[in-house]
């Protein structure tokens, strides 16, 4: 059997049946869609995003363990995790041993959403990060910097937010197809591909280092606060935002596949790691589903 991870299972007479499925699913008829995606998965066993569809449509079915059986075939099938299997299972199953995402799931969602990332994000769910982030850099009166760095610099929202305050702006990706929107742009003097898991950085040290709603792709944020204090210059500005978790400390994973943090683990992660807080903030940083997401708007110097 080969296996295959593409958003085509490449035989026509699957596909046939994979749109079948699908109108059943907008239909409201999970169970019967299900159904039918399965018989499309005997004619192409080894396509993984087909065992991950075959999970979701179970999840609506009600079905769990049958879900739970589709997504760890498509784990099997796709070891590097590229559909976010493993998260779906972490849920399901309620374990909590998932710190940190599938590196090939995050690229490949974001590859994906590249082509319409900034209307969708900016026009449709009304994303306020940039300009959040950049009022918590001015707010300490500082408003000019040597080295920026944009850490997952995406298409380069922020970084329309930070060509004008710093002499020299680099930014770092996952994502290829967003780093060719950012190219695009013209706005960073370097941009690179980079999982902010291993992230090496070996250029000068930096004033300012920025994360715009990254770090719930990344879930334990123990090795980038790391990262970010070894690479910064001392009393340089460490300015992200992430989602807000409602509990004592810790972090956690979402039914959306992202990671919230509680205000008590950032707090304790910048101590841990040589920083100040200068201002952390709830605020709105942008909808899902017409509903506000609500985060924290972080700002910390290195002492």
């Amino acid at each position: 059997m080969s296996v295959t991870f593409s958003l085509s299972s490449g035989d026509p007479a699957a596909d046939r049946r994979v749109d079948f499925a699908l109108l059943l699913f907008a239909d409201g008829d999970h169970a019967a869609a299900a159904e039918t995606l399965l018989s499309a998965l005997e004619l192409v066993p080894g396509w993984a995003l087909g065992w991950f569809q075959l999970g979701e449509f179970h999840e609506a079915a009600g079905n769990m363990e049958a879900a739970r059986t589709a997504w760890r075939t498509a784990l099997a099938l796709d070891p590097a995790d590229h559909t976010g299997s493993s998260l779906k299972l972490a849920l399901a199953e309620a374990h909590g041993d998932a710190p940190t995402p599938p590196s090939a799931f995050v690229e490949m969602l974001f590859d994906q959403y590249a082509p319409k990332f900034d209307q969708a994000l900016v026009d449709q769910l009304g994303y306020r990060a940039p300009v959040l982030l950049e009022a918590a850099i001015r707010s300490p009166g500082r408003d000019h910097f040597g080295l920026a760095l944009d850490l997952g610099c995406g298409t380069g929202l922020m970084g329309e937010r930070l060509r004008t305050i710093c002499d020299r702006l680099e930014g770092f990706d996952i994502s290829s197809g967003m780093l060719r929107k950012a190219r695009a742009k013209g706005l960073y003097d370097r941009l690179e591909k980079a999982d902010l898991h291993d992230f090496a950085y070996d250029g000068p040290r930096a004033d300012l280092v920025t994360a715009a709603d990254v770090f719930m792709y990344v879930g334990a944020l123990d090795g980038v606060f790391a990262t970010a204090a070894r690479i910064m210059a001392r009393d340089g500005l460490f300015v992200f935002s992430v989602e807000k978790l409602d509990a004592e400390d810790g972090f956690a994973l979402q039914a959306s596949r992202r990671y919230a943090h509680s205000e008590a683990y950032v707090r304790r992660l910048l101590s841990e790691n040589g920083f100040a807080p200068l201002s952390i903030r709830t605020e709105p940083i942008r909808d899902d589903r017409k509903t506000p997401v609500s985060g924290l708007i972080v700002a910390a110097s290195l002492a």
